[in-house]
This record gives structure tokens, C-alpha cells and sequence, in this order.
């Protein structure tokens, strides 16, 4: 069991033949996931071999992809400027879920497409700007490495692709159902709420580690929902202590304006309702490996 994507996801790779399409689909197929096809107009009926003698078929849009292959998920590594289009393709599609890779996609096109797919339903987006998820084991949609954790109870949500990798190389003795990297843009089309409904509801995640970045309120949105709908312990950690006031760091999101979308405010709002927080991700894995053996005990 794992949430969004299982063992019997059937993957796409909208941009496969491009060199981060090529390389990245070359990791997945390495770590399980079934890639069943790509997609790239210019290069429909044509087949890219891999590794193993792997031969992946390429069509000319994602309608027929699905056609051909009953796929249920894509994985977008396309330019930021064709993200939208590369989006709405895929939603009008009906795909299920749809994993958008790419960094510097426009807030505006984000926008456009995370409100095209809630109007049509149907389409789960995860990103943009992230590494995708994994369920270790079972498949891996995205740029996460496969072979830093394997399978456990452990469910992850974070908006940092490195924090994302360095939780799981840190709790990889416990293993995770799924993690998830949400990404950091200031609209992404998976929140932590989302990830945090999908752990409560799934038996097979018994603790949750959620992982924020400074900027925005979706830490607060998400203590407000934990307090409320979450049973299962939950430990958090944010990125940022050290962030100057008024400066935009690093990611798109990140910006704090006085109080509001500061790592301490964030941090007591989750503290309020009940989460333990860590200052660093080493003290917050440690939170969670004491979590984990208290429900092992």
C-alpha cells in the first residue's frame, strides 16, 4: 500500500527523448517503476532502447499513450516555457496523475493549469519544481533516488527536494510507504493537507514527517488540519531558521514578510497542535526514529 503511486502504476514520460527525459527515465525503469511509454509529437512510432534490452515506445500525444498503454501517470520533463501546454495535454487526457518536474515554470502558467485541472477533475498534479515521489519498492515517479531507503511505515511529505532525500537517507533502518516532494513554487497542485489526508488514510503509514520551508502559510494551513483530522504522529521540520527578514531565498515561495511565513511562527503553529518539531533535519529524524521505536516497543 502507498499513496498516489503503487506498484501497479503504469508510467509516461512526457519529454522522455530529451536528455533529463532520457537520463531520469533510465533511473526509474532502473528502480522498478513501469515506464509503458513517452511522449513526443515529433518522434510518435519511433522507441527508445535502455538498459536490459528495455525498448519504450514513443507516441505523439498523451491521449494515445494512454490508448496504447493504459498508463495512469505522467512524469512532465519538459522546458519550462511548454509546461503549460505539456499540462493541459495531459489533464485533457483524463490522466490521473500528473508529476511535473520542471524548475521555473511562470506562476501564471502553474495557475492556468492547476485551475484547468480542478474545474475538468480527475487530474492529481504534483509540482511543479520537485522531485516527484516514490514509493519505495513499489515505483518512483520522478528524480528521487531510489536506493537511499527501502520500504517502511514512514510517510513523507516536503516542499525540499534535499531535505526530501536526506530524511530518507536518515530514517532508511525504518523505510518509507511513500514520499512525497511537493515542491516549493508559491502554487503547486499537491499540498501538504492533501499528502497528510492520504497518510492518515492509509494502514500502511503509521508516522508522518512533514517538511516546510519558511514563506507562505501552508505550514499554519496544515497545523490547523493536523490538529483537527490527523491521528497519527506527525514530526515536522523548517527550513529556514536562519533566513534573514525580507529577502526571498531560494525557492519562488520562500518570502517573509514580518511575523507572517517565519520558521519560528511556523514552527509554534505546528508545536500547537501537537506536531514535534526539529531545529535541524538530524534532530528531526531523531523525533521521528524515537517515534517509530516507541510503536515498535
Amino acid at each position: 500500500m502507498a499513496i498516489f503511486l503503487t506498484a501497479d502504476s503504469k508510467v509516461i514520460v512526457q519529454g522522455m527523448t530529451g536528455s533529463e527525459g532520457m537520463k531520469h527515465t533510465q533511473r526509474m525503469l532502473r528502480s522498478g517503476t513501469a515506464i509503458v511509454g513517452g511522449v513526443n509529437p515529433r518522434k510518435a512510432g519511433t522507441a527508445v532502447e535502455f538498459e536490459g534490452g528495455v525498448s519504450v515506445p514513443v507516441f505523439g500525444t498523451v491521449a494515445e499513450a494512454m490508448e496504447a498503454t493504459g498508463a495512469d501517470v505522467s512524469v512532465a520533463f519538459v522546458p519550462a516555457a511548454f509546461t503549460k501546454a505539456a499540462a493541459v495535454e495531459a489533464i485533457d487526457a483524463g490522466i490521473p496523475l500528473l508529476v511535473v518536474i520542471t524548475e521555473g515554470v511562470a506562476v501564471k502558467d502553474t495557475a492556468e493549469f492547476y485551475n484547468y485541472a480542478a474545474e475538468k477533475g480527475g487530474t492529481r498534479i504534483i509540482g511543479p519544481n520537485c522531485p516527484g515521489l516514490i514509493s519505495p519498492g513499489a515505483s518512483n515517479a520522478g528524480i528521487i533516488p531510489a536506493d537511499i531507503s527501502g520500504g517502511g511505515r514512514i510517510g513523507l511529505v516536503s516542499k525540499s527536494g534535499t531535505l526530501t532525500y536526506q530524511m530518507m537517507y536518515e530514517l532508511r533502518d525504518f523505510g518509507f510507504s511513500s514520499a512525497v516532494g511537493i515542491g516549493g513554487d508559491p502554487i503547486i497542485g499537491t499540498t501538504h493537507i492533501d499528502c497528510l489526508e492520504a497518510f492518515e488514510n492509509d494502514p500502511e503509514t503509521d508516522a508522518i514527517v512533514m517538511i516546510g520551508e519558511i514563506g507562505g502559510d501552508a505550514e499554519e494551513r496544515a497545523a490547523a488540519y493536523i490538529k483537527e483530522h490527523v491521528t497519527k504522529p506527525v514530526v515536522g521540520y523548517v527550513a529556514g531558521f536562519t533566513a534573514p527578514e525580507g529577502k526571498t531565498m531560494g525557492h519562488a515561495g520562500a518570502i517573509v514578510s514580518g511575523s507572517s511565513g517565519t520558521a519560528q511562527a511556523k514552527k509554534e503553529a505546528l508545536e500547537a497542535a501537537g506536531v514535534k518539531v526539529g531545529r535541524t533535519p538530524s534532530e528531526t529524524a531523531h523525533l521521528m526514529r524515537e517515534i517509530m521505536e516507541s510503536l515498535a516497543g
